[in-house]
């Protein structure tokens, strides 16, 4: 048995993967190293990256700028603990945040992972209610097809009954959930689209903390891309029944959707952002929660502290990378990349409209999405996508792409029609 061999049958008996069985585990394919847009297989082959490993490697892999930051960094200190201490990457990473995000966050409370953003996130609104002497607004209002992490009270937001966590209902506190927004991206608004979570915010106003939601892509929930206009209207609503926002722009954030922000398509800032993946370019593990000035002051009067402190908070490399990562976003044509992703995916992805296996083909941004009538079979069309060069992971009944923003077009290009070719094989 060979090295590559020996690995991938330890790793099939011992290594627990996500959304796996442990017992009966799902192919895994072994990679040795990444440049640009490709993975580099074990065995010698090379797929085009669809996947951002997982949204967020957004400058592709190996990039000279990102590895330079992050040894940069290792020869001065990995990691000092973030109580009582602190370091420059650190405070660039604070300034830089807060000359992109939404005027008006003015608090930056750094995180180990996204769910723990989400996490950070509420325990803040409900922390700032109870400092303000309401401590019955403790539960959380979103809308259905939402996905905001793995950690529990981030699992309690999910969709209760489609999304992956509805096996540990009962387990986590039940929040309030309203129809999922209807009114696509690119189609006129309906402000009947708004009735039921108008309602809904209504009548629980005076036990909601706040109110949280994903801005215009609803991510692993569903890939589902709705109307700016929806946006504004639970900003006005937040502001009138004295609910606080939450935007989980983990997914969104640094360029996405073709705006730096989601919340940037609507105008408006939220009382509490939750950042991740991109903002370290793929590189580390790293989160923000940002707060308005009014939330970090209510919940520290009278010698109030925040109740939350990770072990790897403002860890020193992934800070000095998340820095490099932004700096390096700005000074490129994000942008017209972002657009051009767009316009490419949209081209290439159509043929796929009209397969009889297939309900819906939409896109936005850095983002196309094939939705299929039946649900995936993953580990076959998997090995087809890897046969044919090209990395792709769907979920559910969600065949995507979410490509390194480096993308050439002609990766691109065969991304998509590798896509479609597997549509049309597997989905009849």
């Amino acid at each position: 048995m060979n090295r590559t061999a020996e690995l991938l049958a330890f790793d099939q008996r011992h290594l627990w993967h996500p959304y796996t069985s442990a017992l009966h585990p799902l192919p895994v394919y072994m990679v040795a190293g990444a440049a640009g847009s490709r993975l580099h297989l074990a065995d010698g082959r090379e797929l085009i990256d669809g996947m951002s490993s997982w949204w967020c490697a957004i400058h592709g892999y190996n990039h000279p700028v990102l590895n330079a930051a992050l040894t940069e960094q290792a020869a001065r200190m990995s990691h000092v603990m973030f109580g009582g201490i602190t370091h420059e990457p650190a405070v660039r990473l604070g300034q830089a945040l807060l000359q992109i995000v939404p005027a008006g966050l003015e608090h930056v409370f750094l995180c180990d992972s996204g769910s723990v953003s989400v996490e950070a996130a509420i325990k803040m609104a409900m922390q700032y209610w109870s400092a303000g002497g309401h401590p019955e607004k403790k539960r959380l209002l979103t809308v259905r097809g939402g996905y905001h992490g793995d950690t529990f009270m981030a699992m309690s937001v999910c969709d209760p009954v489609t999304g992956m966590h509805h096996l540990f209902r009962g387990a986590f506190p039940e929040q309030v959930f309203a129809e999922r927004p209807s009114c696509r991206f690119h189609a006129p608004y309906n402000p009947a689209d708004a009735a039921d979570f108008l309602t809904k915010i209504e009548r629980h106003a005076h036990e909601l903390a706040a109110v949280i939601l994903e801005p215009i892509c609803q991510g692993a929930g569903g890939m589902w891309f709705y109307h700016p206009d929806y946006l504004r209207m639970v900003r006005d609503a937040c502001d009138r029944f004295g609910c606080l926002l939450i935007l989980d722009e983990i997914a969104t954030g640094f360029g996405r959707t073709g705006r730096l922000f989601g919340a940037s398509w609507a105008d408006i800032r939220p009382d509490i952002l939750c950042l991740g993946k991109a903002l370290t370019g793929g590189y580390m593990t790293l989160a923000a929660a940002l707060a308005t000035r009014a939330v970090a002051e209510q919940i520290s009067r009278d010698g109030g502290v925040f109740m939350h402190g990770p072990t790897f908070m403002g860890n020193p490399l992934a800070c000095a990378v998340a820095c490099a990562s932004i700096g390096l976003l700005l000074a490129e044509d994000w942008q017209g990349r972002v657009h051009r992703i767009e316009e490419l995916l949209k081209a290439e992805l159509e043929e796929a409209r009209n397969l009889s296996g297939v309900t819906d083909v939409r896109c936005l941004g850095a983002i196309g999405v094939v939705e299929t009538a039946a649900p995936v079979n993953v580990p076959q069309i998997q090995a087809f996508f890897v046969d044919n060069g090209v990395w792709i992971r769907p979920f559910g009944r969600l065949i995507y792409v979410m490509p390194p923003y480096v993308i050439s077009e002609e990766d691109l290009t065969r991304l998509c029609r590798v896509l479609v070719a597997g549509v049309k094989r597997f989905h009849r």
